[in-house]
This record gives C-alpha cells, structure tokens and sequence, in this order.
C-alpha cells in the first residue's frame, strides 16, 4: 500500500517533531519532509512532491498564507491542510479562498488531524467540526431567501461545474485547465454564479456549495 506523503511546515522544531511522531504511528503515513517557513515549503513541495502538506499561518520570513498563495499560482498539486491556533473564522475563510483544501486546529485530537489527512488525500475538502459552525453563520448572513433549489436550477451545467471547483479551492487558471475551456470564459462564468446566487465573492460561492451539498 502506497503511503500518504505528508510535509510539516511549522516554525516550531518541538510541533514538527510532536507531528512526525504522531504521523508515524500510522502505516498509511510517512513525513518525507519539513519546512520552518513558507520559503522552505514552496521549495520541497517542488523538490519532494508530498501529497498533502501541513501548513502553519505564522512563520517567519513567509507566512503560510502567502506559501498557500504561491503554491497554488504555480499549480502545486499537494493538498494543503492549514494547522493553526487561528480559530477566527476570518483565516478560515481566507484559506479557503486562497484553495487550501483543510483546516485543523492545532489543539485538535490527533484522530482528527488523521482523518483531515487521509479525506484530503482522497480528493475532498476537511474542515474541522466546530469550525464548520462558522461557516453556516456565514452563509446565514447572504441573503438567499431560502431559493436554493430554483437558483440552483437557475445555474447552467456549466456554471455548476464550475461552482464546484470553486468549492474545492479552485483559481480560475486552475479550473480553465480542468474544464479545457478559456480563462476569460472561466470569470465570465463566475460572474454569472454570484449574480445569480446573490453572492459577491468566492468565497460566499463556496458557502452555498458546501451548505447545498454540490461538493465532493
């Protein structure tokens, strides 16, 4: 069995070792690497082509935001689980927009950074239980007057579609790739999406996929 590679990166030798350990007591993992900064992770993401990559947000030098940001500019195809103290629903959402496909908080039982591992590995997004609350208190504030299924109905095929990568962390360079189809054909489509859902960023979009079970 092919085991899921993961790179740590984290500013903190004791929090890359303490995950190492926990990491390796399952035989579907192994750490192939370790970065203490954004720079270093870019760098063996490139190098070591790990699978999913653990992501601090504060590093010095470069910060796991703008890694996350690079990363995903230059088509890195690891999965990205952010894992952090941040439980302010703002890093939440701005990770998610950005395209990482998880987010844990560090002081998360073991089990469940585990299993934000192996789901994102899989090719679906995780985000951890309680923090799943902020993202319904989000799409409780876009007013949608409880429309969900003509507005969906509303939607193209293709708008779907690409609704769905969306959801899944997508940039529009990202999803003109998956859907052989133009970049500016892309945010054309992604204009339609938010005038039609009454939603004004990518983020909102995201919302309503996850809260109308239109995501992997």
């Amino acid at each position: 069995m092919d085991k899921i590679r993961v790179l740590i990166a984290d500013d903190h030798t004791m929090v890359r070792q303490g995950l190492k350990q926990i990491l390796e007591l399952e035989k579907d993992m192994a750490v192939i690497a370790q970065a203490p900064n954004g720079e270093e992770a870019i760098r063996l993401a490139k190098e070591c082509s790990p699978d999913v990559i653990l992501m601090d947000i504060n590093m010095p030098g470069m910060n796991g935001l703008q890694a996350i940001k690079e990363m995903k500019a230059d088509n890195i195809p690891s999965r990205i689980i952010v894992l952090t103290i941040h439980e302010d629903r703002e890093y939440l959402f701005k990770t998610l927009q950005m395209g990482a496909e998880g987010y844990v908080l560090k002081d998360a039982d073991p089990v469940v950074l585990v299993e934000a591992i192996r789901s994102v590995n899989r090719g679906q997004s995780y985000i951890q239980a309680n923090m799943t609350r902020e993202l319904v208190r989000e799409f409780n504030k876009i007013t949608l007057h409880d429309k969900s299924k003509s507005e969906e109905s509303n939607l193209t095929a293709r708008e779907v579609e690409v609704l769905e990568l969306i959801a899944e962390g997508m940039i529009n360079k990202e999803i003109a790739k998956r859907l052989y189809i133009s970049e500016k054909t892309v945010k054309n489509h992604v204009s339609n999406i938010f005038r039609k859902l009454n939603v004004s960023d990518r983020t909102q979009a995201a919302i309503y996929a996850f809260k109308h079970n239109m995501t992997n």
